[in-house]
């Protein structure tokens, strides 16, 4: 029996690194042919460990309902815990998992 989860108990928020934004920035690319091929718009999200790629396309269609957004495709990244050390302390910060969702040629999230 599988539970229904709501939009944002799957998608937890946007990831914004610098790489995450050389993603998202893409689509304007003219440096070189290859990436000139690039007209679909690319986000990145933080999502529960536990989605599956359909749930967290729907979430996102379902969050943007009134942009009218459609998820074309989602690739999934499990990133590991990190060991870290802190005043000779040992530790590990939490791992997570991302999601990097395109988008059809034209949608425009408000931060892109």
């Amino acid at each position: 029996m599988t539970q229904i989860k709501k939009a944002y108990q799957v998608i937890k928020h946007q990831y914004v690194t610098e790489k995450a934004m050389v993603l998202q920035g893409l689509e304007n690319a003219e440096s070189n042919p290859s990436l000139k091929k690039c007209k679909s718009p690319k986000a990145v999200f933080v999502v529960d460990p536990h989605a599956n790629k359909y749930e967290i396309a729907q979430a996102i269609e379902e969050i943007y309902r009134d942009k009218g957004i459609k998820v074309v495709g989602v690739n999934t990244i499990t990133v590991g815990p990190k060991a870290t050390r802190m005043r000779g302390r040992t530790g590990f910060r939490s791992g997570f998992k991302k999601a990097i969702v395109t988008f059809r040629p034209g949608d425009k999230l408000d931060n892109i």
